[in-house]
């Protein structure tokens, strides 16, 4: 699976995240209200984002979000986690948006982007989500995300937290209200 494909919509274009996206990535991450209800809810310091950018580029797998109407990056997601056994699995998530994009249909565009070309390759999408961030456990429900099971992640700032995971499969994504 190519996890840094080019993917073309409506709204967004997702492509490969690169090193000198972090000034145009951290213009849109830098603000706080993004993150308040996210387990790393100071991911808006320069710092704390630096760690998180730079992660994204090791690990492979991030997209950057470019809005059509403007040219402009407008945040981030990931394909992280791909597991090729027992039928195939990918985790989508450490996504995040401009807040001018929020209610849009932005970040839904972005995930039936990144489902359809993901369940191509593998039999489920997984998504973890910060258990009390609501915004993004009912984006989760809006986009037919099941939910599965409950774990505690350690952050890249080392500290615990609890997360709910979400799944998506081939058949339920086939059957739900992300299908085209």
């Amino acid at each position: 699976m190519d996890r840094q494909p080019v993917l073309s919509g409506e709204r967004l274009t997702l492509r490969p995240l690169a090193q000198n996206d972090w000034t145009s990535m951290f213009a849109v991450a830098a603000d706080p209200l993004i993150w308040q209800l996210h387990p790393a809810h100071d991911r808006w310091q320069e710092s704390v984002f630096r760690t998180f950018f730079d992660d994204a580029l090791a690990q492979g797998g991030a997209l950057a979000a470019i809005e059509h109407s403007s040219g402009m990056i407008a945040g981030s997601s990931r394909f992280q986690g791909y597991d090729a056994a027992n039928g195939g699995s990918v985790e989508i998530g450490w996504t995040f948006l401009a807040r001018r994009l929020w209610g849009t249909g932005a970040n839904t565009e972005m995930k039936r982007l990144m489902l359809t070309h993901a369940l191509r390759f593998v039999e489920r999408a997984i998504f973890r989500v910060g258990e009390h961030n609501l915004i993004s456990r009912g984006a989760m429900a809006n986009i037919g995300g099941e939910l599965t099971d409950r774990e505690d992640i350690t952050m890249l700032n080392g500290q615990p937290a609890r997360h709910v995971i979400y799944e998506i499969t081939r058949a339920s994504f086939a059957a739900g209200p992300l299908a085209s």
